[in-house]
């Protein structure tokens, strides 16, 4: 496929505010495959000094999402329904990178997993990996939404 064809998952993206507040990037792209860098900063750790669980899941979560994305139209939106993270090693490092893939793609529902390896220096440790289940919204738009309705 050519970078055309995912336009509008780069675009769903970008429009993201989470991953923006993150520092977030979408560092690679395939049929059915994303993955997402974040670079440490400290107001992402923890108490420790760990990237926060919260960063972790949140770039595990899209990492799924956007894998799903890559296989569906682009008038459809998509939405995570479910999914569980299990973390298996302290996330402490100079970046995370969630790389997540489609198992099974349904016409409603993709189900996704996403792994999550902590950066230190040219070494990759996994510190996360989960299972999502993510539904195909066909014909409605990934435009964000107002959350007020409008005046009348």
């Amino acid at each position: 496929m050519d970078a055309a064809a995912f336009q509008h998952v780069r675009d769903s993206f970008a429009r993201q505010g989470l991953m923006k507040h993150l520092g977030a990037e979408l560092t690679g792209l395939t049929s059915g495959r994303c993955e997402i860098r974040v670079a440490h900063r400290p107001e992402l750790t923890q108490q420790h000094g760990y990237f926060h669980a919260g960063v972790t899941a949140s770039i595990a979560d899209s990492a799924s999402g956007y894998a799903a994305y890559s296989l569906m139209p682009g008038d459809s939106s998509v939405l995570t329904v479910e999914y569980k993270i299990n973390l298996v090693a302290p996330a402490e490092g100079d970046a995370l990178i969630a790389r997540g893939r489609v198992l099974r793609s349904g016409k409603t529902l993709k189900i996704c997993a996403a792994d999550v390896f902590v950066v230190n220096g040219a070494e990759e440790i996994l510190c996360a990996t989960s299972l999502s289940t993510v539904m195909a919204l066909t014909g409605r738009s990934d435009s964000s939404r107002s959350r007020h309705p409008p005046a009348r």
